[in-house]
């Protein structure tokens, strides 16, 4: 927080400074992320058409994944094109105004709060499925998934609220120079000149009911799932079950392990540096490589990717 003083003016538009360190080699990162940002869409893309349009994977499984890549292509859409104006463009380019500011945080946190709730669906699909597959039709219908994934999306848009309200309340004054590639809550919350003891605890605690809530679903549900594993005598059908819960694990840890070092603390920043490492591990990095980690520990999206290459290939000659 700064202090206020009466000569200073109430800031309309923030400036990203983005990566400003790496001036000399801006074109060497805007080529990076770039491609890692194109590469995210393909993915995306590719595994909401494949899914679409494979009967095989009509199913509750598939379901969320396509949500889950919608909710990826949303989170890096939000904030990528932005930063990337900054590497190549002038110095309009890093402007952003304090309504636009506060929408790009606001959609950030509703997709981000929506991602950690689908991911806790997703693990519920699999603990029935695994834990109670003759049951499995009947708790997990089509109607079910719907009334999940709704819920998930509905309660993610309502997380921000407060939070986006209590930002709207405070005074930014003087500087307006927002040191990182977006409008995270950490370093507006450096610029006011308002007391922002309120809005700090604010957001810890619902950062902190999202990620408890959703990691005790997570948890519980692999709890079940282990313990039922253990019971199956045979190596084999242990695998076979373990594999296809094994890339929604993986992706949980990635998601979660950096949110929880983000966002559930109650200091403003620490290190401004590292903290932008971490955002471009959890918004850029994660988003491109869960659709790997899909696609390359599941062979049923294997298969639909293979069929729906040789069959463009095929109509192709």
């Amino acid at each position: 927080m700064q202090p206020y003083t009466p000569n200073w003016t109430h800031v309309t538009e923030f400036v990203m400074v983005g990566f400003a360190g790496v001036h000399e080699a801006r074109l060497l990162f805007f080529i990076l992320f770039l491609t890692m940002y194109l590469f995210t869409l393909v993915e995306n893309l590719a595994i909401i058409l494949v899914v679409s349009l494979d009967h095989r994977l009509w199913r509750p499984m598939y379901f969320f994944l396509t949500h889950l890549s919608c909710l990826e292509i949303g989170y890096t859409s939000v904030t990528v094109p932005k930063m990337l104006a900054g590497f190549i463009g002038g110095d309009g380019d890093k402007n952003i105004s304090y309504a636009g500011c506060l929408s790009q945080l606001f959609i950030f946190t509703f997709l981000g709060a929506t991602e950690c709730f689908l991911l806790a669906a997703m693990a519920y699909d699999r603990y029935v499925a695994i834990c109670m597959p003759l049951r499995y039709g009947a708790l997990v219908s089509w109607g079910t998934c719907i009334r999940l994934a709704s819920a998930c999306w509905l309660v993610g848009f309502l997380t921000p609220m407060l939070p986006i309200y209590l930002m709207s309340q405070l005074i930014f004054c003087g500087s307006n120079v927002i040191d990182h590639f977006f409008c995270d809550a950490s370093p507006l919350l450096a610029l006011s000149c308002s007391d922002v003891t309120l809005k700090e605890t604010t957001d810890f605690l619902v950062s902190l009911a999202v990620l408890l809530v959703s990691s005790a679903v997570i948890a519980v549900s692999y709890g079940n799932i282990v313990w039922t594993l253990l019971r199956i005598r045979s190596v084999a059908e242990r695998r076979k079950a373990f594999s296809t819960c094994a890339a929604h694990l993986i992706v949980v840890s990635l998601f979660y392990g950096t949110l929880f070092f983000m966002y559930v603390r109650t200091k403003v920043a620490s290190s401004i540096n590292f903290n932008k490492v971490v955002s471009v591990f959890y918004s850029i990095v994660t988003p491109m490589l869960n659709p790997l980690i899909y696609s390359l520990r599941n062979k049923e999206v294997k298969g639909a990717l293979s069929r729906a290459i040789f069959l463009k290939s095929w109509k192709g000659q």
